[in-house]
C-alpha cells in the first residue's frame, strides 16, 4: 500500500466578523474544512460575560476540531481564555504586549499587530511574541494598500525568524503576498461572505507552498 502524502503544515489564519450569536459556525466550518486553517481568532463582542463565554466555548469547539488554534483579542477580559478553553490572544498594537506576555505564557499562545512602523515591529519582536501580522484592518476598517503589506512582511522575512503573517484582504492580493514569503497568510470576515471561500483558502495555501519552491 502506498504511503500517505503527508498533510502541509498549517499556514492559513482567519479573523472572523463580530460574533454576537452562531450564525457564523456554518461558514467558519465550511472554510476549516478545507484545511491548512492554523489559527482563528474569534472576534467576540462585548457584552454579558456568561454569554460571551458560552460563544466563546462554542466556536471554539468547531476550531479545534479542525486541528486549529482559537485565539481572542487580548482587549478581552484574560480570564475567559483559560475558562473558555482558548488558546491564547492576539494583541493590537505594542501598548498591551508585555501583559499579554505576562499572563498568558508559557502555556499560550500570543500574537501582536497593529504594527505601523518598522520600529514598532523591532520592538515587538524583542519581546518573542509567537507571530507579528502585518496590515490587517484597523478599528475603523482601514487596510493599508498593498504595496505596504508586501514590503514589510518582505523586509521582516528576510531578515528575522520570528514568524510574520500577511493580510490578504481580496483574492487578487494572495500571489503577491505568498511571494513576499510570510509564514501565514491572514484571511478577514470578507471571506466569511465568500461564496467562494473554501476555494480561496486552497489557492492560498498552493500559492505559498510553490512561492517557498521545491523542498
Amino acid at each position: 500500500m502506498p504511503k500517505a502524502t503527508p498533510a502541509p503544515d498549517p499556514r492559513l489564519m482567519l479573523i472572523t466578523p463580530r460574533l454576537r450569536d452562531e450564525s457564523q459556525l456554518a461558514p467558519l466550518a465550511a472554510l476549516l474544512a478545507e484545511g491548512g486553517v492554523a489559527s482563528v481568532l474569534l472576534d467576540l463582542a462585548p457584552g454579558d460575560e456568561r454569554a460571551q463565554q458560552r460563544l466563546a466555548q462554542t466556536y471554539a469547539q468547531a476550531v479545534h476540531a479542525a486541528g486549529a488554534a482559537a485565539l481572542a483579542p487580548a482587549a478581552l477580559d484574560t480570564r475567559l481564555v483559560g475558562r473558555a478553553g482558548l488558546d491564547g490572544v492576539h494583541v493590537a498594537g505594542l501598548s498591551g504586549l508585555d501583559a499579554a506576555l505576562a499572563a498568558m505564557r508559557p502555556d499560550r499562545v500570543v500574537g501582536v499587530g497593529g504594527l505601523v512602523s518598522r520600529d514598532d515591529a523591532m520592538t515587538a519582536g524583542e519581546k518573542e511574541p509567537d507571530y507579528l501580522l502585518f496590515g490587517e484592518p484597523a478599528a475603523d476598517g482601514f487596510v493599508r494598500p498593498l504595496d505596504w503589506r508586501i514590503e514589510r512582511v518582505g523586509w521582516w522575512a528576510e531578515i528575522f525568524n520570528l514568524p510574520c503573517a500577511a493580510y490578504v484582504a481580496a483574492r487578487d492580493e494572495i500571489g503577491p503576498l505568498a511571494a513576499a514569503l510570510p509564514d501565514f497568510l491572514c484571511f478577514g470576515s470578507w471571506l466569511f461572505a465568500a461564496a467562494e471561500g473554501p476555494a480561496i483558502l486552497a489557492q492560498a495555501r498552493d500559492l505559498l507552498a510553490a512561492a517557498d519552491g521545491p523542498a
